[in-house]
């Protein structure tokens, strides 16, 4: 069965839509943090559907206000009052951080990059953009254009004049060497050198942990570090929190707040988790940057009431459950173990991460070279002993990515570990 339906996409589906495993996969159901494929075998899923399954498969709060509402009326578009998403948008500004905030919900990350971009550019009057190497902010063509991955970015045309920033990988590159002090600062002075090579750009675009380049980030206050640059230029810092946002990392409810010193970004992207699997993207910006818009708009699909009712329903159960603080304390034994296991795997050159976002670099043993072959038998590997996993990495490097639903208990992070270091092992 499962033949068949790979030869039915490769006939009509194109050629660049990867899929994972010699054997492709193909999941049917889930229910908490497993998943079964059509041959009925169960899995322990470490990947979410790409940090998307943020809370639980199957959550039955989500299922149910999910069925509730399709009931009642499932789409209407922005031109008519939607009350699941004002009252969406309410819980999302008061989180946010940002003042006087403003909610525009899309359908992806891809489209709120694409917004934020739109913002941006508009209120600055500019189309430079300042963004990470090793970054990655979605598939359109304004996200391609700025994506700082040679792996995700398949054209160098772009509406857009993209600027390349230091400070994206804190292990590797030109100030590796450097203590986490000695590397801000030097990140810093680039940045300044870069600015006075060029027009005033409209804004910086980041991750605070670099999701498809392989969970990479900076020592923590990098960014804070920038905005004082930024700001005193007048240039708006988005912090892209496709994957990082919803207390993911653990110590923080938002991955700039480990960046904060300098206060909070003027615009933030979100979208992945905070759905549970609906498609929910989205902007939060201080008002007179949404505003600055002179033309009219809306979104068809953006906001629709189905999934606004899935997105009130997962972000409760989140708050009320604690899942941030879950995944900070069942992350961090997860870091550890994977940590001891990696002391005596010569193919794992780093495991790094926090909280349920943890990557583990892997290279040939003895050298700094990537092992992209040890990384797909790896996963080959992991979902023989029933556990999947995800894959990433930037520029020369190969990372297993790993970010379970965020209630993940201590015995299925335990089980995971032992999956995964038997699968590292086997290297």
């Amino acid at each position: 069965m499962t033949r068949d339906l790979f030869a039915r996409h490769r006939a009509v589906l194109p050629d660049w839509l990867a899929l994972y495993y010699e054997d492709p996969l193909e999941i049917t159901h889930g229910e908490g943090r497993h998943v079964w494929d059509a041959a009925g075998r169960k899995y322990l899923d470490f990947f979410g559907g790409i940090l998307t399954t943020m809370t639980a498969h199957a959550l039955p709060e989500v299922t149910k206000a999910v069925a509730e509402q399709a009931g009642r009326i499932i789409h209407s578009s922005t031109l008519y009052l939607n009350r699941p998403m004002v009252e969406l948008a309410e819980r999302v500004a008061q989180l946010s951080g940002i003042p006087d905030a403003r909610v525009f919900f899309t359908t992806s990350g891809t489209e709120a990059n694409d917004t934020a971009l739109l913002l941006a550019t508009a209120h600055r009057g500019s189309n430079t953009i300042l963004a990470m190497r090793n970054s990655y902010h979605g598939r359109s063509f304004s996200s391609v254009g700025i994506t700082g991955n040679r792996g995700w970015s398949p054209t160098s045309l772009s509406p857009l004049q993209t600027l390349y920033v230091h400070g994206g990988v804190r292990t590797r590159g030109p100030y590796a060497h450097l203590d986490d002090r000695e590397f801000i600062d030097a990140c810093v002075d680039d940045l300044k050198d870069l600015l006075g090579h060029t027009r005033a750009p409209a804004a910086l675009i980041a991750e605070p942990v670099q999701g498809v380049g392989g969970f990479t980030s900076p020592p923590d206050g990098l960014y804070a570090a920038f905005r004082e640059v930024l700001h005193e230029r007048g240039i708006l810092w988005i912090a892209d929190e496709v994957q990082t946002g919803w207390g993911r990392t653990g110590e923080h409810f938002w991955g700039w707040q480990a960046h904060g010193r300098s206060g909070p970004p003027d615009i933030v992207t979100f979208a992945k988790g905070i759905g549970n699997g609906t498609s929910i993207g989205g902007v939060i910006a201080r008002a007179e940057i949404m505003n600055c818009l002179d033309a009219n708009s809306i979104s068809t699909f953006g906001g629709t009431q189905l999934t606004m009712a899935a997105g009130l329903a997962n972000l409760n159960h989140l708050l009320e459950h604690d899942l941030q603080g879950n995944a900070r304390r069942v992350g961090g034994l997860l870091i550890e173990r994977l940590r001891a296991v990696a002391a005596q795997v010569p193919h794992v050159r780093e495991v790094r991460g926090r909280g349920l976002m943890i990557g583990v670099e892997l290279t040939r043993p003895g050298t700094d070279e990537a092992a992209p072959e040890a990384a797909s038998a790896v996963l080959e590997e992991a979902r023989a002993g029933g556990l999947l996993v995800g894959k990433g990495g930037g520029h020369s490097t190969s990372v297993l990515r790993i970010a379970p639903p965020m209630s993940l208990t201590v015995a299925e992070a335990e089980e995971g570990a032992a999956i995964l270091e038997r699968a590292l092992r086997s290297l």
